[in-house]
């Protein structure tokens, strides 16, 4: 069965001169960075209705659910790894992609053992597939590269109640994702504030109305991903980007726990040329310390802006700063496993 699926892109490298100059700054800065000037479409509402499509056996454990998306026109593979025990309602844990929204090999799929990790946990781990550079944010008009993308409306309005008739959940909810996703899990938190008992953030930019994250925002979306961010948000610096700010709209985050995780930017033991994920390439070695060095160098400044935030508004947080540790796979598989005992306690279950 075929899967329709929005415009193709291209999935392109981090570029290390733009995560230089990003990065290097340490402050806000604003960078000049390709922009797909032609203008957007205005989003018109599509009068049908989600549903599931077809769920495709992988594993005993793992099936693909294929949703119809009714806010985006399309349909939206989601991988749901299962319970250990399946006999009682269980909660779930939607578990977002980076950049790339796994349609590339940059995934909890390709570059971790969480299926292995899950394996015995009673909890509905849920990851769709798709939203590269969107920021599984709401767009204001259609991209002409990026495509129609309403992404938070799917993920808390679509998606759940779906899921939860699917599979008989427990409806009690946590949210979890890395780098890009780190910005997009506390908005997506932020704009459905009962739905997710947790929220956590692996290297991601809380910042998105100052230059500093305006600049990381355009390196992800323009640079890498060809999108043209007025087209998300409207005009840079202009009230979409303010009410997508999870710094600026934290107090929203009051009554669910708040896990953010990040390193320093400095090479630790994942930064070697016998890390598994570098596996002996000189070449992936010196992009992941030098280029992922300075990029969770800058995450890394956001993160601890917004931990001062919610102490300033007596809102409780774990923030975990590792001494060393870049922008890479490694270090996200460790911060989830971590985590995890704390989200599960949240969820009301065992670890």
């Amino acid at each position: 069965m075929g899967i329709r699926r929005g415009p193709r892109r291209r999935v392109l490298g981090k570029p290390a001169v733009i995560a230089a100059g990003f990065a290097a700054a340490g402050v806000a800065v604003a960078l000049a960075l390709p922009q797909i000037v032609t203008p957007g479409l205005a989003i018109k509402s599509v009068a049908k209705t989600s549903k599931i499509d077809a769920v495709v056996n992988g594993t005993p454990r793992k099936v693909t659910v294929v949703v119809y998306s009714a806010s985006m026109d399309r349909q939206i593979p989601v991988t749901v790894l299962k319970p250990r025990d399946d006999s009682k309602p269980r909660p779930v844990l939607y578990l977002l992609n980076g950049a790339g929204g796994g349609e590339d090999a940059a995934s909890w799929a390709e570059k971790t053992d969480y299926e292995e990790f899950f394996a015995n946990k009673n909890a509905y781990v849920v990851t769709p597939i798709g939203g590269a550079f969107s920021y599984y944010t709401d767009w204001q008009r259609v991209d002409p590269v990026l495509g129609r993308n309403k992404w938070q409306t799917f993920l808390t309005k679509e998606l759940p109640p779906l899921l939860d008739k699917q599979f008989k959940t427990s409806k009690a909810n946590a949210v979890a994702g890395i780098s890009m996703a780190g910005t997009s899990v506390l908005n997506l938190a932020i704009s459905a504030p009962k739905m997710y008992r947790a929220v956590a953030a692996y290297s991601g930019c809380a910042r998105t109305s100052d230059p500093l994250g305006q600049a990381y925002i355009r390196m992800v979306v323009a640079d890498r991903g060809r999108g043209n961010v007025i087209n998300m948000w409207g005009p840079i610096g202009g009230p979409g980007w303010m009410a997508n700010d999870p710094y600026q709209n934290a107090p929203r985050l009051r009554g669910t726990k708040v896990y953010m995780t990040t390193g320093t930017g400095l090479p630790g033991r994942n930064d070697t040329m016998g890390a598994k994920l570098v596996n002996n390439d000189p070449i992936a070695l010196a992009n992941q310390v030098v280029v992922g060095g300075l990029i969770e160098s800058a995450v890394n400044l956001c993160t601890q802006q917004m931990a001062q935030r919610l102490q300033q508004l007596h809102i409780p947080a774990k923030v975990i700063t590792r001494p060393t540790g870049t922008h890479s796979w490694g270090y996200w598989q460790e911060d989830l496993k971590r985590t995890w005992p704390m989200i599960a306690r949240d969820l009301g279950i065992k670890p």
